[in-house]
C-alpha cells in the first residue's frame, strides 16, 4: 500500500465524469488499498478515485471508530466500484461538509437522510449499501465527486475554517 497524492480543486479530474470500472484487476484492488491509505493519512471519512487523480467509479468510505457517535457503521470499511443511488428519502437535512481537495474550507449542504446505493465490492459482487443521516451524506459527497460534482456546487454558503 501507498499514499497517493490528492488532486485539489482546479485540477480537471475533479470535473470530469469518471468512467465505470469494467473490469477487477489486480491495479484496481491496488487503487482501492493506496486509497484507503490515502485517506487514513488524511484523517479524512471518504475518499472518491477522482481525488487521486483517477477518473473512475470508485470510493472508499470509512467513518471513524467512536460508536458512541457514530453508532453502528462506526469503523466500518466500505470499498465501492461503480455506485448508483437508486434510492433517496424525501427528506433532507442540511450540515456543514469539507473535502479534502478544497482543503480549509467548509460549506452547508442539503442531503437526502437516507439512500439506497447499488454498486460493487472490491470482488466484484453486487451490493446493496443503505446509509442514514451522516454516513448517507459521506455517500452522497463522494458519489458527487464521481460525477465531476464539488460540495461548494451545491451550497451558497461557503466559508474559510481555522
Amino acid at each position: 500500500m501507498a499514499t497517493r497524492k490528492i488532486v485539489y480543486i482546479g485540477d480537471d479530474v475533479l470535473r470530469q465524469k469518471a468512467r465505470r470500472v469494467r473490469e477487477l484487476t489486480p491495479e484496481l484492488h491496488e487503487l482501492l488499498d493506496d486509497m484507503l491509505e490515502t485517506l487514513e493519512q488524511a484523517s479524512g471519512v471518504g475518499l472518491a478515485a477522482p481525488q487521486v487523480g483517477i477518473s473512475e467509479r470508485v470510493l472508499v468510505i470509512r467513518l471513524p471508530d467512536d460508536e458512541e457517535e457514530y453508532g453502528p457503521e462506526a469503523g466500518v470499511l466500505y470499498e465501492i466500484i461503480n455506485p448508483e443511488i437508486i434510492k433517496t428519502s424525501r427528506e433532507m437535512v442540511s450540515g456543514i461538509e469539507g473535502c479534502l481537495s478544497i482543503p480549509g474550507y467548509v460549506g452547508e449542504v442539503d442531503r437526502h437522510v437516507e439512500i439506497v446505493v447499488r454498486a460493487q465490492d472490491r470482488h466484484g459482487n453486487e451490493i446493496r449499501v443503505k446509509p442514514r443521516d451522516w454516513l448517507a451524506r459521506v455517500f452522497q459527497h463522494e458519489i458527487d465527486h464521481l460525477e465531476g460534482i464539488l460540495f461548494i456546487d451545491r451550497t451558497e454558503d461557503v466559508w474559510k475554517t481555522g
